[in-house]
């Protein structure tokens, strides 16, 4: 089982950014692709980014092309989100979660973490 936990979110006002870590332990992480999710009040978790087990291949929903970006450093395992240009509707918690398979999807992961909030002000 890899064990996740996020960190770095916060108040941050619109058009600013921030970046989430997310750190694993216990399996070997290098070895699982990665994703990011996020869950606004009153609506279902949606995908938000993911990235391959070597961090060649990155998958990105539309409301957020362009705007962030996802990486992994294997050796620190930990994944991260860069989030800029943020608009008040990024409002949310934000999980960060493993797959147990090489390659990244928008639906099937596997563990998640316990999410770490981010409020955009307007």
């Amino acid at each position: 089982q890899v064990q996740l936990v996020e960190s770095g979110g916060g108040l941050v006002q619109a058009g600013g950014s921030l970046r989430l870590s997310c750190a694993a332990s216990g399996r070997t992480f290098s070895n699982y692709a990665m994703g990011w999710f996020r869950q606004a009040p009153g609506k279902e978790r949606e995908f938000v980014a993911g990235i391959s087990w070597s961090g060649s291949s990155t998958l990105y929903a539309d409301s957020v092309k362009g705007r962030f970006a996802i990486s992994r450093d294997n050796a620190k395992n930990t994944v991260y989100l860069q989030m800029n240009s943020l608009k008040a509707e990024d409002t949310a918690v934000y999980y960060c979660a493993v797959r147990y398979y090489y390659y990244p999807t928008t639906t099937q992961y596997d563990y998640w973490g316990q999410g770490t909030q981010v409020s955009v002000s307007s």
